[in-house]
C-alpha cells in the first residue's frame, strides 16, 4: 500500500482455511481491503478446486495471501495446483503479487513453494520458529526474486505516484526512484525514518545463521527426521483414541490436524444426534466446556475459517501420551452431550 500497489478497497485473495490473523487484518480501517476466499476442499485432502484457484483470473484481485503448507490443515499445494496458479498468473492476472508464508515447508518431503515455480511475482516467508523450537524470537526470512514484477510495477506508476515515492525514501536513498522493494520494505518495518536500526538484533542474526547452517550438514537428519516421527506418532495416538481412520498423505506435515466433530458424533451415535448437537450447541461451546470441564485447550475451526464444526488440534506441543488423553476426554465431553441430548427426547 506505501508504494501504491494496492489501495483501499481493493480486491485480495485469500486461501482458506487459514491462520487469522490473514483473515481479519485485511479488514482492518488501516487497509480496508475486500476479501476473495479460495476456499479448500476438506474432501479432496484440503487441496483447493480448480474452480476455486479460478477466481484468480479476475486481475481486480491485486494479491493472493496462502500459508503453504497449510495453518490449520496442515497440508502442503500440489504440485499439480501450484502449476495451475501459475499458469493463471502468466496468462490471465500478470500482476498478482502472491504473498506465501511457507513457514512450514520443512515438515513435508520433497515440498515444492509456489516461489519455485512462479518466482517473479512471489514474496516467500519463512519462519525457523516451528522446526526449531523457538516462537517468540521472530527469526525469519523474506524473500523476493531478483527481478521480480513488483519492482517492474513500481517502475510503471504514474509519475505523480513516483515522485510521492521519491519524496517518501529520498531520506535514505541516493537514488530513491530505483531502490529495490525489499529495500523499501525493510525501510517500511521502521517507519522509514528509523531505517537504520531495521532488522534483527546481533544475536538474533547469530542464532538464525546457526539455524541455516545446521539445516546445510548431515548431521542434522537425525533431527529432523525425528521431528516428523513425534508429530507422526503423536497424530496416530489421537486418531486412535478418536477412533477415527489416519491415511498416509504425502502432503501432511501432521503439525496441526482437523476434527470434524460431527462426524465423530455421528459414528459415534447417529446421524439424529449429529443434527441435534447442530442445532443447539456450536463448536465454540465444545471447545469452553473442554476446557472448563477437563483442562483441555483446542481451538476452534471457525476461527481459521474451517468448517463450522471443526477444532484444530496441535500437535507440536506435548509428549505423545498427552493425545491420547485429550482424544479420551474430548470423547467424554461428547458423551455429556449424548445425555443432554438423551433428556430432551
Amino acid at each position: 500500500m506505501e508504494n501504491k500497489l494496492i489501495k483501499k478497497g481493493d480486491k485480495i485473495a485469500i486461501a482458506s482455511p487459514i491462520f487469522s490473523p490473514y483473515l481479519e487484518i485485511p479488514r482492518l480501517n488501516d487497509y480496508d481491503l475486500v476479501e476473495v476466499e479460495i476456499m479448500a476442499d476438506p474432501d479432496d485432502d484440503w487441496q483447493y478446486p480448480d474452480s476455486e484457484l479460478e477466481k484468480l483470473k479476475d486481475p481486480s484481485i491485486k494479491a493472493f495471501f496462502v500459508v503453504n503448507p497449510g495453518n490449520p490443515q496442515a497440508r502442503a499445494i500440489s504440485n499439480a495446483k501450484i502449476k495451475l496458479i501459475a499458469d493463471i498468473v502468466k496468462n490471465d492476472n500478470p500482476e498478482l503479487i502472491i504473498i506465501t508464508d511457507d513457514v512450514y515447508a520443512t515438515f513435508v518431503e520433497n515440498f515444492r513453494s509456489i516461489m519455485a515455480e512462479i518466482p517473479s511475482n512471489t514474496i516467500c516467508v519463512y519462519s525457523f520458529s516451528k522446526h526449531m523450537g523457538c516462537t517468540g524470537w521472530r527469526l525469519g526470512v523474506v524473500a523476493i526474486y531478483e527481478n521480480n514484477r513488483i519492482d517492474e510495477m513500481i517502475r510503471n506508476l504514474p509519475e505523480s505516484l513516483k515522485t510521492d515515492l521519491i519524496n517518501r525514501y529520498e531520506s535514505i536513498s541516493l537514488d530513491p526512484e530505483n531502490m529495490k522493494f525489499i529495500d523499501r520494505l525493510v525501510a517500511d518495518s521502521r517507519s522509514v525514518a528509523l531505517n537504520h536500526t531495521a532488522g534483527l538484533s546481533l544475536p538474533q542474526q547469530t542464532q538464525m545463521t546457526l539455524f541455516s547452517l545446521f539445516f546445510m550438514i548431515e548431521d542434522n537428519i537425525n533431527y529432523i527426521e525425528g521431528t516428523k516421527k513425534a508429530l507422526n506418532k503423536r497424530i496416530h495416538v489421537l486418531y486412535k483414541a478418536l477412533d477415527l481412520p489416519l491415511d498416509y498423505d504425502r502432503t501432511a506435515t501432521n503439525y496441526y490436524t482437523i476434527i470434524d466433530l460431527l462426524e465423530i458424533a455421528e459414528n459415534r451415535y447417529d446421524k439424529s444426534f449429529a443434527k441435534w448437537m447442530e442445532q443447539n450447541y456450536n463448536s465454540v461451546s465444545f471447545v469452553f466446556a473442554l476446557a472448563d470441564k477437563e483442562s483441555v485447550v483446542i481451538l476452534p475451526g471457525s476461527g481459521f475459517d474451517a468448517p463450522g464444526w471443526s477444532v484444530r488440534v496441535s500437535l507440536a506441543n506435548l509428549r505423545y501420551e498427552a493425545y491420547e488423553e485429550i482424544g479420551k476426554k474430548m470423547l467424554e465431553t461428547l458423551d455429556a452431550a449424548y445425555k443432554d441430548y438423551e433428556l430432551n427426547q
